[in-house]
């Protein structure tokens, strides 16, 4: 007869982890984040001046008032708040991220307010006014000749230091809620329900990480909206390729001239299947649409703005010339001080071989006549 042995609670494999100290930063980090969305209020919608009779309306909504002064300051609260309730981000250890510029002046802030170093991998042709930014927020910038090398100098650095690579080109579709609870999709139809067409025809966005247009093109599918969600590319990047061809493995050589937005490789957090349209603007185009935009409202601002606008602007046309009312919406992604030495220099054009007196004689006839040129 076999007999059974019972098993003993002493049999159990048992390791505690806890540690209350790391807690009790970690819910004052999480405070401290949190805090900082209270008191932030929600950017302006701002109209672009069209004819009244065209019976279309468009608007730009502005995330350059943000406390670090873009679109990515959003961005950044969400991929500090994912990476703490992780556990990926430790007191005293530095967060790493590979960045154009406007995430990575807006990781600073946040990294500064709940006292961790940071380090900013950045391509040396940043603007010298975003890296100042990031160093007056109290971060660091780790320059790369070749942009393609972000990734593992980034990842390099996280495992040198003990850090955390934030990797915003993974991370961003998941790290925002894009159900709701205050996300730029849902900011955009609260503040349109009183206008004349409330609900947009399209809505315009740009790609860096692709995170943003897939916050909104999900919104905009779980809420069952009509509007259609458009993306604009600049040269130099493979969003527009990739999509187009189905290859998410399409690459390019060079980095972009549009700072923020852009990418030598289909990004992770590209979410091809949940756009409708992309748009392959012209570096020379987006210059020449937000010079035309500061000339239209007093406002200056990035490229990125400028590559977003001139593909809004050709939708206008095309809905006026369908005879189509509604209204269109895209994104004033960061102030344009930050590219004086850029985008709003001659020099810097001509060295760059752009011209953008056809793009801006393009824009200024539809705006005259209704009509887009050919």
């Amino acid at each position: 007869m076999s007999i059974t042995r019972q098993p003993r609670t002493s049999d159990t494999l048992d390791v505690d982890r806890s540690d209350s100290g790391y807690r009790d930063w970690l819910k004052e980090a999480v405070r401290k984040v949190q805090a900082d969305a209270n008191r932030s209020a929600d950017t302006h919608l701002l109209r672009f001046p069209l004819p009244e009779e065209w019976g279309i309306d468009l608007y730009l909504k502005d995330e350059s008032t943000h406390p670090t002064g873009s679109l990515k300051h959003r961005l950044a609260r969400s991929l500090f708040l994912y990476g703490l309730c992780n556990g990926w981000i430790r007191p005293g250890r530095p967060v790493i991220e590979a960045s154009s510029g406007s995430t990575a002046v807006s990781e600073a802030y946040f990294a500064k307010l709940i006292g961790v170093p940071f380090i900013a991998v950045m391509p040396r042709t940043t603007s010298a006014e975003k890296c100042r930014l990031i160093e007056f927020h109290g971060g660091r910038c780790h320059f790369v000749d070749d942009p393609r090398t972000m990734y593992e100098a980034s990842a390099a650095l996280a495992a040198e230091t003990g850090g955390h690579y934030m990797d915003q080109f993974t991370y961003a579709e998941r790290a925002t809620d894009w159900r709701g609870n205050n996300n730029i999709a849902e900011s955009i139809f609260r503040q349109m329900e009183l206008e004349r067409f409330p609900e947009p025809a399209w809505i315009v966005a740009t790609a860096g990480t692709g995170g943003t247009s897939a916050t909104i093109a999900r919104y905009v599918h779980y809420m069952q909206y009509d509007t259609r969600v458009c993306v604009a590319d600049p040269d130099n990047s493979c969003f527009f390729e990739g999509w187009t061809t189905g290859d998410p493995d399409v690459t390019c050589d060079s980095g972009s001239r549009i700072e923020g937005i852009g990418r030598p490789r289909m990004e992770p957090s590209f979410v091809p299947g949940a756009i409708d349209r992309m748009m392959k603007v012209p570096d020379a185009a987006a210059v020449a649409a937000v010079r035309a935009l500061e000339r239209a409202i007093g406002r200056k601002a990035g490229g990125s703005t400028g590559t977003g606008l001139w593909s809004a602007l050709k939708i206008v046309a095309e809905m006026l010339r369908e005879g189509r009312r509604g209204s269109v919406v895209t994104l004033l992604c960061d102030p344009g001080d930050r590219y004086l030495d850029k985008y709003y220099s001659d020099t810097w054009l001509t060295g760059q071989g752009l011209d953008s007196a056809p793009y801006t004689a393009s824009i200024e006839s539809f705006l005259a006549t209704g009509a887009w040129p050919d």
